[in-house]
């Protein structure tokens, strides 16, 4: 069966009719409620003013837009609210009350302060699922400090297996540890979701950017578990799966993913003929790591003689050895795999006009998992969530007046439904 939704889907989003809070900045938890406001969740976005989520800052910033802000928030609506007055704090205690889901990704205990806590909103919605990401989770002897994705993948081991021996391990350019602690978030929502329906209970979920990159490790954890070989940096291959590595070629580089038995023979064959496959062809792994340099070598050697990265790949992929060319992210984007498969979302932007962000990856083949509308606009949907939960717009009016509702300029200049 085809993983492309329908044209007409035939079934509901998975989440429709769950209302999430996602009281949450930066990375991790906006990345989590994307995620499920795409799988059809109803989101609330709530910010403080004046600044909101300190994410609308985070470059790239086009026209006072930041597009690190529109690609983790599109599919929500936005609330921008001051907590410390008692009105707003009230107004979203009925928010929670009417909520299934509570995402928060402060520092353990910070929202107890604020009433805002787990033991807080559960007392009053005790069907309310609670999830918490920090960088070191609400236990533990690290649990109060502060860390982003960068320490987490520095403390967890994984920042020291990056780089060329000797030298200071490299970034890794990504957000792995949020982006991973926020698909974790999603995974253990969705099953306290389904919990729920038997348990009648919501409960706590406590999530860490530096468990979440603990358990990430496989080769280098295992090994030193078990054997108590500790990793080292290793640069452009794997010393433990030769042929696994990035190589250079006359205009650019590629990998080669030439490490198990059938394609190592077929690679032998391709970089020396019948003569050297027939020598070596038949080495075990154990075999080929026992020789790695001399491979590597000749791997090298190989891919340099050949025209372009482009010619390197198509007799790579010929013979069926796993190869791919390093890439740019302007071919990325222009990639026919990458269009076909509908990861390059555009969108009509109220400021910005159309604009153009990457899409999530999952699929279902029965409903349609595009989002319903780029990122708000910080208060954009003020009035529209709180005359949901009763406010007149007499009501309404004081609280803007007052400043216990805030929103940017822009949003007096939307069209009525907008």
């Amino acid at each position: 069966m085809t993983t492309e939704a329908k044209s007409s889907p035939s079934q509901p989003l998975p989440l429709q009719g769950i209302r999430v809070i996602d009281y949450s900045h930066f990375l991790a938890g906006p990345h989590m409620s994307r995620c499920l406001s795409a799988m059809g969740a109803d989101v609330i976005k709530v910010e403080r003013p004046t600044e909101g989520d300190a994410g609308r800052s985070t470059p790239t910033i086009v026209q006072g837009v930041s597009a690190y802000f529109l690609q983790q928030n599109m599919g929500k609506k936005g609330l921008c609210i001051n907590l410390r007055d008692k009105r707003g704090l009230d107004l979203m205690h009925q928010l929670t009350d009417s909520a299934d889901v509570f995402v928060e990704n402060y520092r353990p205990g910070a929202l107890s302060r604020l009433g805002l806590g787990y033991d807080e909103l559960s007392k009053r919605n005790p069907k309310l699922i609670y999830c918490s990401v920090s960088a070191f989770g609400h236990t533990g002897p690290d649990s109060q400090r502060p860390g982003f994705g960068l320490i987490a993948e520095a403390r967890s081991g994984a920042q020291s297996l990056l780089g060329m021996p000797g030298e200071a391990p490299t970034l890794f350019r990504m957000p792995i540890a949020d982006m991973y602690a926020g698909m974790h978030g999603v995974a253990a929502i969705c099953a306290a979701l389904f919990g729920r329906v038997s348990s009648g209970r919501g409960q706590h979920i406590d999530i860490a950017l530096h468990d979440c990159m603990v358990s990430m490790h496989d080769y280098a954890a295992q090994g030193y578990l078990l054997n108590g070989d500790l990793p080292q940096q290793t640069g452009h291959d794997l010393p433990s799966s030769t042929v696994y590595g990035t190589f250079t070629a006359k205009d650019g580089y590629l990998v080669i993913a030439a490490q198990m038995a059938d394609t190592w023979r077929a690679l032998a064959k391709l970089m020396g003929g019948e003569a050297y496959a027939h020598a070596v062809g038949g080495w075990t792994q154990t075999e080929r790591n026992a020789n790695r340099e001399d491979i590597l070598a000749r791997v090298c050697a190989w891919c340099l003689a050949q025209d372009s990265v482009k010619h390197c790949c198509d007799q790579l992929d010929a013979l069926g050895i796993p190869a791919a060319p390093v890439q740019t992210i302007d071919k990325v984007m222009a990639d026919p795999q990458t269009l076909a498969r509908g990861m390059v979302l555009e969108q009509e932007h109220p400021i910005l006009g159309k604009v153009k962000l990457p899409n999530l990856p999952f699929r279902f083949s029965e409903c349609d998992t595009t989002p319903s509308r780029v990122a708000p606009l910080l208060g954009q949907h003020n009035r529209e969530i709180a005359a949901s939960l009763g406010y007149s717009a007499a009501d309404i009016d004081t609280l803007v007046k007052d400043g216990v509702f805030y929103a940017e300029a822009a949003v007096e200049r939307l069209p009525v439904n907008g």
